[in-house]
């Protein structure tokens, strides 16, 4: 294991400087680089108050974790249906919810209508693959159809409908706390 390169992807992954990072800890920037480039070993107090900055324990930092996975193959796939609602729901990443994206495939029967929306600091992005659906947006109404895409910021009361005479289907991809 490379601890100066690991300790370096989680500076990274927290948006921090090797400055910041070596204010936080009361380190200099010099320092820092040179932990990270493996010029230098800290200390074991010196460790873990990295590690406590970038948010790691020391069984976490030394985890053999496992590979993250960039392929999801159908399986994997969860589908919810409502019956009552008119719509099919899938989740096309499993347990998304805990990303900040999460993309589903929706698909809407005849007059289907999905859920009512909240208010929230969500962004949406939706590609209608088939048919027609409608954003019920405020007390404003936008139309897409097959090949369109509607994009939007979540700050008012919100719903999908199926705007076409037969069954259409969306691609939705939302930030974090949307679904």
């Amino acid at each position: 294991m490379d601890i100066g390169q690991k300790i370096r992807d989680l500076r990274i992954q927290k948006n921090l400087t090797q400055e910041e990072l070596g204010e936080r800890t009361d380190l200099t920037k010099g320092y820092i680089s040179q932990i990270e480039h493996d010029q230098s070993s800290p200390s074991m107090e010196t460790f873990f108050d990295l590690l406590n900055v970038l948010g790691q324990t020391p069984a976490q930092f030394f985890a053999e974790g496992r590979r993250e996975q960039i392929v999801y193959p159908k399986a994997d796939q969860v589908e919810y249906s409502d019956e009552e609602r008119g719509y099919q729901l899938r989740w096309l990443v499993p347990e998304s919810n805990e990303n900040e994206m999460e993309p589903v495939r929706i698909r809407f029967e005849q007059e289907g209508v999905f859920k009512t929306f909240e208010p929230s600091p969500a962004e949406t992005f939706i590609y209608v693959t088939h048919g027609k659906i409608a954003l019920e947006l405020g007390e404003a109404r936008y139309i897409a159809k097959s090949g369109e895409t509607i994009y939007f910021h979540a700050t008012q009361q919100h719903r999908i409908v199926n705007a076409a005479k037969g069954i259409s289907e969306v691609l939705l991809v939302a930030t974090a706390s949307y679904l």
